[in-house]
């Protein structure tokens, strides 16, 4: 009797095994990807070095699930809101993949371009020095915990009652879920943009 054909593995097939196992638990590891394949460990280490490797695919992945249009020409602020939309919006699909990321160094080529994107925009502003840098990191945090969000409960805050009344106001006025997610991104991307703006004026 003829053997079955062994399963084919591509970078391709590791990262959306990689991201099922993510968006199911929050994590994964090169035994349970290899299960999931249907394939033995060592198999896996043919094609990437280890967990890294991986993520860093993953990472990719993200980025390009949500393309981002070409920034040059395009007004600072208009550049910036651009770009950091087209990261929130890849993080939509795998929120639970934000955590593992922030851990590890940012490697991969692609990813790394958005980053250069994202310098030569504040360049372009008038930040400079160390400032980048700084604009960068803020930027980041906001993304990320943006990304964060979209994998938070419907209901985030349950406070007891009686009591936290200025708390329970702000619930009463807000919409919950998804909704809340996205208008409290939109909101935060106002404040980013417009604290940058007022730190250049500030600084001139």
């Amino acid at each position: 009797m003829a053997r079955p054909p062994a399963p084919l593995i591509t970078l391709g097939a590791i990262t959306d095994a990689a991201l099922d196992l993510v968006d199911e638990t929050g994590d994964f590891s090169l035994p349970r990807l290899a299960k999931r394949i249907g394939v033995s460990q060592s198999s896996i280490y043919n094609h990437v070095a280890g967990r890294e490797e991986i993520l860093e695919l993953m990472r990719r992945r993200v980025l390009e699930l949500s393309p981002r249009p070409p920034v040059d020409g395009l007004p600072w602020e208009t550049a910036l809101r651009t770009l950091v939309r087209s990261y929130r919006d890849g993080f939509t699909r795998h929120p639970r993949l934000a955590p593992l990321l922030v851990l590890q160094t940012v490697m991969d080529t692609e990813v790394i371009a958005m980053y250069e994107e994202l310098a030569q925009t504040l360049e372009r502003a008038g930040f400079s020095g160390r400032d980048v840098l700084s604009a960068i990191s803020t930027v980041d945090a906001f993304a990320i915990g943006a990304a964060l969000d979209l994998a938070a409960p419907e209901v985030v805050w349950a406070p007891p009652s009686p009591g936290y009344p200025a708390l329970v106001r702000a619930l009463g006025h807000a919409p919950s879920g998804a909704q809340r997610a996205r208008e409290a991104f939109e909101f935060g991307l106002d404040v980013l943009v417009a604290g940058l703006r007022g730190r250049l004026h500030a600084g001139g």
